[in-house]
């Protein structure tokens, strides 16, 4: 049984500007301040959400900016995490670049494929790091995953199984619900399961999806099959409906690896061989939620001057959008911003 504690602290840390003020924003500035990162100033459309939103995690009401671009432009600022609506992904984000900052983009990376490439060409044009924030793939767990697969623990990966379900709310109104707010399973939810399928597997030489939409034109239920070279695949199920299991697997050709619930945030898993037989477990005590790690990776590659993380290349982000974008052709939901 291997337990860590994954509290580090680092006195070199860069000064985030938190772009937007909602739920997600909320769950990292907290997980931020718990780690010891520096949080200067939030921006919101309104500037009373800012100044509400910088009495709660301590920041000064001078940093508390009623705009995006007074935000981008504060000089106490190295780094933005955009937090807004998937739609607003690629247009705060390259605001953000534009002002010379750095910038940690809420996933889904941006509303499609397209948008993704634009926002990557527009970092490197200006030697600056933009990165998704898939949390996901920097929790212990996952690390630890990736390390037993490299290390050949599960022979060849065959299949990747998991589920992201969740009972959210109905409202048609609801962001979730909402295509002009970019709602839907797939892109809230359903981005987890195909990160972890591209993490482990690549980029998919087929996709195969089925869709129930709602009345909105949003999907409530996907199903993905992700095809790869020699007859590997990734069976995703997303639902915004109903609760699921939560819950991973991952085959090989001489053992499997199971991650407990909820397995896209910090948890434990179980290693076996191909007999079944338990060969090792993982947990990791993690403070806060977990956010924090992907902070830690955006202030590592801006302190090493390097553009990408090794741990989700760009190139990869575009694919997954590339990969969303195929199965929302084949489900037949399309955005108004498109």
């Amino acid at each position: 049984m291997s337990t860590t504690n994954t509290h580090t602290t680092d006195s070199a840390r860069l000064r985030w500007g938190i772009l937007g003020t909602g739920l997600i924003a909320r769950l990292f500035t907290a997980d931020l301040r718990l780690t010891g990162h520096h949080v200067s100033a939030v921006g919101s459309r309104a500037a009373q959400t800012a100044q509400a939103f910088a009495d709660d995690f301590g920041i000064a009401h001078a940093h508390a900016h009623g705009s995006y671009e007074a935000l981008v432009e504060d000089p106490e600022v190295d780094i933005v995490y955009v937090a807004t609506p998937h739609p607003r992904h690629h247009d705060d984000a390259l605001l953000a670049l534009r002002a010379g900052k750095h910038a940690l983009v809420e996933k889904p990376f941006t509303i499609n494929a397209r948008e993704a490439r634009a926002l990557v060409e527009a970092a490197a044009e200006r030697r600056l790091v933009v990165l998704e924030a898939m949390w996901t793939r920097w929790l212990p767990h996952m690390v630890e995953v990736r390390k037993l697969i490299q290390a050949g623990a599960l022979g060849e990966v065959r299949c990747v199984l998991a589920d992201h379900t969740q009972l959210l709310p109905q409202d048609p109104a609801h962001r979730l619900n909402a295509l002009e707010l970019g709602g839907g399973a797939l892109l809230d939810l359903g981005v987890y399961p195909i990160s972890l399928a591209s993490d482990l597997l690549g980029e998919p030489e087929s996709v195969q999806a089925a869709a129930t939409l709602k009345e909105t034109g949003a999907d409530t239920e996907t199903s993905v099959i992700l095809r790869y070279q020699g007859g590997r695949n990734a069976v995703i199920y997303t639902a915004s409906n109903a609760a699921g299991p939560n819950r991973a697997a991952i085959i090989g050709t001489t053992g499997r690896i199971e991650i407990d619930p909820v397995w896209y945030t910090p948890t434990s898993f179980r290693h076996y061989d191909a007999t079944g037989r338990m060969l090792s477990s993982f947990s990791a005590e993690v403070p806060g939620r977990g956010m924090q790690f992907q902070a830690v990776e955006a202030e590592r590659l801006v302190r090493a001057g390097e553009l990408e993380s090794p741990d989700l290349p760009l190139a990869e982000s575009v694919a997954i959008m590339a990969t969303m974008d195929e199965v929302r052709r084949q489900i037949g939901l399309r955005y108004p911003s498109e």
